[in-house]
């Protein structure tokens, strides 16, 4: 099919090259060009395909689509247009010859503006692409607010792969494109005794800046689809009551810590996700990449979006990044994109109006430490739990600083998870033995994109580092665990172990089907419900978010929720609606990308504002309005896909 789609696209080459250049139109002659045409035009076609495209098959063309002829009848096109000009110079019938160029302000502006548009144009196409091949499939509102957060502490290689990539690319295409606009040449077609120029300096001028706008407005739509720059646009321009209307303002609902205060410890797991599975598991994987975690699972609470064991969280707006996960299981909230002067990135500035999961455990004299193996600022994490709860930051800095590691010492984004694991234990002991109930919380980064940081100790079982990361970030996850369920607090603390976010390492999932739901791992070990007696309408097919785990977290701690809600979130074990299943996915990520006056006023900025905001039946209809329209397709594990397939 590709050969017979390049053969049309000769057919018009081969037609325009009789007519422009060719004196005797012979049927031999027109043979001959089309013969030639087809041979070169083709196969440097196909290579292209191969070689460049990575496409892997090229004769047996059954699983691809009218795109993908129709791409390649335009390459074929443009192959044999060059190739037709190349003919003409070989054989002297086109000749370069230097020219005049014109001085005028008009030209002068022209040479000067259309390289700028190209480069700008460049740096928004190759920028989108290095971005989504980097993180993946990022929001709006993740983009700005990790351009207006602070970057100490990140892990150089972005920075490398940054240059390497869409910089390198934008002044590649750039210097290119200077080239051909300030050159002084001219190309003349000779035809017997006369000479005719047929491309001249305003020729030039001419498709510099239709090429040049051309580039710009490509650039530009590529890059506001790709990075979904409508949720940018929605999110200051276009107003949401949503969360006003549907928001439990910790500080005002009664909330009741049992007389026995129950410690917790938190484990963020970077970028774990239930497609580690096997696939009779539900997961993606032919072998299971997490037997332990999966064997620890059984011991534990799992909510579930399906009626399976393994399942997980929507991706939910504001929701699918580290420091984005971490406010939301704290404060019920997504993280919006920041308006006034709030960008994320001041101790005394970070949510000031929101009371999170902290504050309250402070309140309630509780001893707490965050550690993680990067420096805190990066992202304004460290500020987070500076300005909310008087927590204690366990980052690489604090290492460095404390003797823990030296003071030049830089693995991966700061100290590698072996270590971390290991301080774990120790700081651990120190927060029991304080006497005072304590919290715990702690992430690891192994397993961050681009293909995890394999341990030294790890073995490689498998041919992708990256499943060799999981694997082992999975088992000594695990070890920790085991760890503290031998420790003398045990019994009096419940343990939380989730995902942060789905994986961004792209190179990994790209073979993955489309259609297969990728969603975080998640486990309560220990709550105060009873494990075998927890429904499973309670557990499964839950239509839930990361901020929903702020009021379940506690309820797992034994602490009554007035109403069953805090922030925007529903204590899970209560059985309760979340907001997602009142007024379904699509209405909640369309409403939470919109700006919210509330959100703004009260939480980003700390200020006391009236609540004005339609009420919970007008949403419950508009819900259901919009439920009964959505485009969103269930949910399905790998193996509802091959069925349905089959």
């Amino acid at each position: 099919m590709f050969i017979l789609f390049g053969t049309i696209a000769v057919c018009i080459i081969s037609i325009l090259q009789i007519c422009l250049f060719e004196k005797k139109k012979s049927f031999g002659k027109c043979l001959h060009i089309f013969l030639k045409n087809e041979f070169v035009v083709n196969l440097v076609s196909l290579a292209c395909l191969t070689y460049v495209f990575k496409y892997k098959h090229i004769f047996v063309t059954k699983g691809y689509n009218a795109t993908s002829f129709i791409k390649y009848f335009l390459m074929a096109l443009c192959v044999g247009a060059l190739f037709m000009l190349f003919c003409q110079f070989i054989e002297g019938r086109l000749i370069f010859k230097k020219c005049e160029v014109k001085k005028s302000k008009g030209a002068a502006a022209v040479r000067i503006i259309s390289p700028v548009l190209v480069c700008l144009g460049s740096a928004m196409y190759f920028a989108t692409i290095w971005a989504k091949e980097a993180f993946g499939d990022i929001s709006g509102d993740q983009l700005v607010i990790n351009l207006m957060s602070p970057t100490t502490g990140t892990d150089t290689s972005v920075y490398v792969e940054c240059f390497e990539g869409p910089v390198f690319q934008t002044m590649l295409v750039t210097a290119i494109f200077c080239l051909f606009v300030f050159s002084k040449f001219s190309i003349s077609y000779i035809n017997v005794n006369k000479v005719k120029c047929v491309f001249s300096d305003l020729a030039r001028r001419i498709i510099s800046l239709v090429l040049s706008l051309a580039v710009l407005i490509g650039g530009a739509f590529y890059c506001f689809n790709g990075l979904k720059l409508r949720d940018v646009y929605l999110s200051y321009f276009a107003k949401s009551d949503m969360i006003e209307s549907t928001y439990a303002d910790p500080r005002e609902v009664n909330i009741t810590f049992p007389e026995k205060k129950r410690n917790l410890i938190h484990i963020y797991l970077e970028s774990m996700e239930n497609s580690f599975l096997s696939t009779e598991l539900g997961g993606y994987m032919e072998e299971n990449l997490m037997p332990e975690l999966t064997e620890l699972s059984y011991e534990g609470v799992v909510f579930s979006h399906n009626d399976g064991k393994f399942g997980g969280p929507q991706q939910a707006t504001g929701t699918q990044w580290s420091i984005a996960s971490m406010v939301n299981q704290c404060t019920g909230l997504p993280m919006k994109t920041p308006d006034g002067p709030n960008s994320y990135g001041s101790s005394d500035n970070f949510l000031p109006g929101a009371c999170t999961l902290y504050d309250l455990l402070k309140e309630q004299g509780y001893e707490q430490t965050v550690m993680f193996g990067a420096d805190a600022n990066f992202g304004g994490l460290g500020y987070l739990f500076e300005s909310h709860g008087d927590v204690k930051v366990f980052d690489i800095k604090y290492a460095r600083a404390n003797g823990y590691v030296p003071e030049d010492y830089n693995v991966w984004w700061g100290y590698e998870d072996d270590k971390l694991y290991e301080f774990a234990k120790e700081e651990i002991t120190r927060l029991y033995e304080t006497g005072k109930p304590f919290n715990f919380t702690m992430e690891t980064a192994d397993t961050h994109r681009p293909n995890g940081y394999l341990s030294p100790n790890a073995p490689k079982p498998y041919d992708k580092q990256y499943a060799n990361v999981i694997a082992y970030s999975s088992s000594e996850a695990v070890k920790l665990i085991r760890w503290i369920q031998e420790q003398p607090f045990y019994d009096n603390t419940t343990v939380v172990v989730i995902g942060d976010h789905l994986s961004m390492d792209t190179e990994f999932f790209k073979d993955f089907d489309k259609n297969y739901f990728r969603n975080q791992y998640n486990l309560i070990l220990n709550p105060v419900q009873d494990v075998d007696r927890v429904s499973d309408s309670v557990c499964r097919n839950r239509q839930y978010a990361n901020f929903d785990m702020f009021p379940t977290i506690l309820s797992s701690m034994g602490v009554k929720i007035e109403g069953n809600r805090l922030g925007v979130g529903t204590d899970l074990f209560s059985g309760d609606k979340t907001i997602i299943e009142e007024y379904g996915l699509d209405t909640v990520n369309l409403e939470l990308q919109k700006k919210s006056d509330y959100y703004n006023a009260k939480i980003l900025n700390g200020n006391t504002v009236p609540r004005s905001h339609r009420t919970k039946n007008q949403w419950a209809e508009y819900g259901a309005k919009n439920a009964a329209a959505s485009t969103t397709k269930p949910s399905t594990t790998l193996q509802e896909t091959t069925e349905k397939g089959n």
